[in-house]
């Protein structure tokens, strides 16, 4: 989750060659370390949403949720959807077009990205545009198959355990299943708002945000997130612009 502070699992042996390495070195993406926000929004799968002071997990199958004064509640993870920052986007920037379709398109994704010929696959199965997958799973994890966030969101893609769990995957750290159960899940909003846009909205702030909204809502976090990939996912689009897993000012 693209606004969230993430740790790290032990790898079970080497994913990334050095050239992967370098690449990932210089990226600036919202998967890795950040400073903890002021505020968050709980966004619950029955659409319900709850601003809190802090998160953290309890176990595997709970999150603490601490709210002003001191208090805290304790749900099970599977009814949680979403956490994202709760900061406003001071000046609301309008968001760039999607540059390309969405649908899958046989193109190549640049050497060096983690993982390309599972995302390649899993897109092809989805019908998502590989680069498009790529983006967001770089924004997520950045590209890190072991990446845990502060409320459960694992793997690649940062699948919430209700998405996981709905998917029936068994380890959401194994590439392909995590692969395959967000792509799905991403091409089930699209299919939804029938948007690229909307449909990176909701996949970082839930859907029910993006409905209560009526557009990309005004969060920075999600705001940011869905600039972040829309910038990154279409090759060819323009010569002087790295593509997922190259780096670059977004």
């Amino acid at each position: 989750m693209s606004g969230e502070s993430i740790r790290r699992l032990p790898r079970r042996g080497g994913f990334r060659c050095a050239r992967a390495l370098a690449f990932l070195a210089a990226l600036a993406v919202g998967g890795g370390e950040v400073a903890a926000a002021d505020r968050y929004l709980a966004v619950f799968v029955d659409g319900r949403m709850l601003e809190v002071t802090g998160v953290r997990l309890v176990g595997e199958g709970e999150v603490r949720l601490e709210l002003d004064g001191g208090a805290a509640v304790t749900v099970p993870l599977t009814r949680l959807d979403r956490l994202i920052e709760a900061a406003l986007e001071t000046t609301e920037e309008p968001l760039p077009a999607p540059p390309c379709p969405p649908g899958f398109a046989a193109e190549p994704l640049p050497e060096g990205v983690p993982f390309r010929e599972e995302i390649l696959r899993a897109s092809r199965e989805a019908d998502l545009h590989p680069w498009l997958v790529a983006a967001v799973v770089e924004a997520e994890s950045a590209f890190d198959p072991w990446a845990v966030s502060r409320v459960g969101a694992r793997g690649l893609m940062q699948l919430m355990p209700v998405v996981w769990l709905e998917r029936r995957v068994a380890d959401p750290h194994e590439v392909v299943a995590n692969l395959r159960a967000g792509c799905q899940h991403l091409k089930g909003l699209l299919d939804r708002f029938g948007d690229v846009a909307l449909a990176l909205a909701a996949y970082n702030a839930g859907a029910s945000t993006v409905e209560r909204a009526g557009g990309v809502p005004p969060y920075r976090e999600t705001r940011a997130f869905v600039r972040r990939v829309l910038a990154k996912f279409c090759p060819g689009e323009s010569f002087g612009r790295a593509g997922p897993g190259g780096g670059g000012d977004l």
